[in-house]
């Protein structure tokens, strides 16, 4: 049984919180719109409190456009902000509200919310002008194996445990830490 690994390194392009030498790196591949996402949201949080600065975590846009056909506008509207360096506030938002709705209207009211100019994001989503980003880390994923979302890497190497069991990841991310040192 072979272990899937990823396949594109993380570089200083990607999305991250955590200090970039951090022993440990968790890449999930996401999309906005995917239910299962924004419940790994909150505990992706805890993961980040319990763990600390031993991690640094990284989110990849993984778009399930056949199943959830606003998620890719919504990862626009999260590299839109991305560019105005507010990235994770957007993120955050998005999944947050989730439920609330992702049409262009909800995103751009979003976007008013975490302090970026609503009309300037909403046109930055219809010029699909970082199309090629999400494409790229879409690829990616493929490329690394990644069918469904969310998807976690540990160092590289797939995680395919629980990643709703909190216990789990971070004693995962803990040996992982180990064996980083």
């Amino acid at each position: 049984m072979s272990v899937a690994q990823l396949k594109v390194p993380v570089t200083e392009q990607d999305h991250f919180q955590g200090a970039p030498d951090a022993p440990v790196t968790l890449v999930e591949y996401g999309d906005y719109e995917c239910p299962h996402c924004a419940r790994a949201h909150p505990l992706i949080e805890l993961v980040q409190r319990r763990v600390g600065q031993r991690l640094r975590f990284v989110f990849r846009n993984f778009p399930l456009t056949e199943v959830h056909p606003h998620a890719e506008q919504a990862a626009e509207a999260a590299e839109a902000a991305a560019a105005r360096g507010k990235f994770w506030v957007m993120h955050d938002m998005i999944y947050e509200h989730q439920r609330d709705g992702l049409a262009l209207r909800d995103l751009g009211q979003y976007a008013a919310a975490v302090g970026l100019d609503a009309m300037a994001v909403m046109q930055d989503v219809a010029a699909h002008g970082f199309l090629p980003r999400i494409r790229e880390d879409f690829m990616g994923g493929v490329r690394s194996g990644v069918n469904g979302t969310p998807t976690f890497f540990i160092n590289g190497v797939r995680f395919d445990g629980d990643w709703t069991d909190v216990d789990e990841l971070v004693e995962a991310i803990n040996g992982a830490a180990v064996g980083a040192t």
